[in-house]
């Protein structure tokens, strides 16, 4: 699978790594001077999460954490934008609690 969020679309950028050399002239030298650039990527923060959807279905999602940290996920089933509240799936133990607790209420 690919490195991209699925909600925020962020992905990997390539750019430069600048090598200067010199002193600055606020500290009384000529300027930095460029002496080389090297191709390098930046890569996105994704974290594989478990989300619970409002009908209970469990996906499981890249996220940037940017997209973690907004907390909400707005996603295209369908043919149509659904939006719900980020909301993790609990795992182990805790799973038996949340399905009692979801049949009687």
């Amino acid at each position: 699978m690919s490195r991209v969020c699925a909600v925020t679309g962020r992905r990997t950028r390539i750019g430069h790594q600048v090598k200067r050399r010199g002193l600055a002239k606020k500290d009384g030298g000529v300027g930095r001077r460029v002496t080389g650039r090297s191709k390098r990527t930046f890569k996105p923060n994704l974290q594989p999460v478990r989300v619970l959807t409002p009908e209970g279905a469990i996906l499981r999602l890249k996220l940037s954490t940017k997209a973690i940290k907004r907390g909400i996920i707005t996603l295209r089933q369908n043919g149509k934008l659904v939006s719900f509240p980020l909301v993790k799936a609990v795992r182990g133990r805790n799973r038996a609690f949340t399905k009692a607790q979801k049949q009687t209420g």
